[in-house]
């Protein structure tokens, strides 16, 4: 990996929130090149000659290449990677480090395999399953607005929820609107225990009804985030409790919906980035046609699934991302006829992607615009429309 001096503004990204965990030269992990706020990352030939080191992988001994990560020698030693939970022997769905879901551990200590060199000498277990899982969480912070799925009813009084957010994400939007969070591979981790103790405590600070986990993407971290919604169903006993997860969807599975809804989550927020593939690839940097179908045909069948398996018990909110850079009117319409055809009643909030991270190109739709996306849908037969705008949420 190089850096283009051309491109290179010295903002210091990659010396303080996506940092090089490697002493031993680059191992091409990826993750300062998927980081950099200006993509001056470049990658470049590894000429220098590889050794070879030895290690113990589950109890076995195998030699590997030098200067690659662990990740990676699991994978020439056979082990399937996956970015899904349960596809794999490992699952590696970020490959920045933020989310842990790809920890092993080496010579005792746990280790993100998707950003650690592999070492001479290295004892390596997959199996951590007896180990707490751990998340890189940001927050508690009090918002006034909440997310996609804050019932639109709450709004306007004051605070209504809590929020962390969590580092990691499976997506490489080019506009990432909260990338000092989805690129953090710095800050200590936390695990769920952790997490749903401090935001109790500021729930009880701040007198809220809503305790909300946003990212990056929060379910990247599948046991994690199960454990955190089950701990903070047990410190939140009161029946009046919203337990808010907001989710771009692409891995919420329904037997993931229904975990999640079983250990107290009652209040989705879901976001699939487009009606159509090519739409969901601008948007998201998922290059792989397959992988963006996918992707995008999991969010939308989570979205039904809620609606339809859930109505009642979980209060579901659809976020639709727009700008006209990525997206066309039509396209809202198709949106909102799809919802529509869920459900009409369920609450809609279209997020206005403003300047950010890769695109500082992109120029903020206008409240004017903003109000067009919002007559759009609720022409497509949708009575809960909220626009997100400068001016603030509008609707419904």
């Amino acid at each position: 990996m190089a850096t283009d001096p051309d491109r290179c503004v010295k903002c210091g990204f990659c010396a303080s929130v996506n940092v090089c965990h490697s002493d031993v030269g680059c191992v091409g992990c990826m993750s300062c090149y998927w980081a950099c706020p200006y993509a001056a990352k470049e990658l470049v030939d590894d000429e220098e000659p590889r050794g070879t080191v030895r290690v113990t992988v589950d109890g076995a001994e195998f030699e590997v290449p030098e200067r690659v990560t662990i990740k990676r020698a699991l994978e020439l030693l056979g082990y399937r990677v996956s970015p899904f939970p349960g596809e794999g022997d490992l699952q590696a769905p970020c490959g920045t480090g933020g989310c842990y879901s790809c920890v092993v551990e080496v010579n005792g200590e746990l280790a993100r395999s998707c950003i650690t060199p592999v070492r001479d000498g290295d004892v390596i277990r997959t199996d951590v399953s007896g180990r707490e899982p751990l998340r890189i969480v940001h927050g508690p912070q009090p918002h006034a607005v909440g997310g996609k799925a804050t019932p639109w009813y709450e709004k306007g009084r004051g605070y209504v929820e809590v929020a962390i957010w969590v580092a990691g994400c499976n997506l490489r939007c080019p506009q990432c609107q909260n990338y000092h969070v989805t690129y953090d591979n710095v800050s200590e981790p936390m695990t769920p225990r952790e997490a749903a103790s401090i935001v109790t405590y500021y729930r009880r600070l701040y007198g809220v009804r809503g305790l909300a986990i946003s990212g990056g993407e929060p379910t990247l971290n599948r046991r994690w985030l199960v454990e955190y919604f089950r701990e903070l169903r047990r410190l939140n006993s009161d029946p009046d409790v919203r337990l808010h997860l907001d989710s771009n969807g692409t891995l919420l599975t329904p037997d993931y919906v229904d975990e999640l809804v079983e250990a107290g989550c009652n209040n989705i927020g879901v976001e699939p980035k487009g009606a159509r593939v090519e739409t969901f690839m601008r948007i998201t940097g998922i290059a792989d046609s397959r992988l963006a179908e996918r992707y995008l045909r999991t969010a939308w069948a989570a979205v039904k699934y809620i609606a339809d398996r859930y109505a009642g018990e979980v209060y579901l909110g659809v976020g639709v991302p727009y700008n006209s850079a990525f997206m066309s009117m039509e396209e809202v319409a198709e949106i909102g006829d799809r919802i529509a055809s869920i459900d009409p009643d369920i609450q809609v909030c279209v997020l206005d992607y403003f300047p950010a991270f890769r695109r500082r190109d992109l120029k903020r739709p206008s409240v004017r615009e903003m109000l067009r996306v919002k007559r759009v849908l609720n022409g497509c037969g949708l009575k809960h429309v909220i626009v997100q705008t400068k001016i603030g949420h509008l609707g419904p």
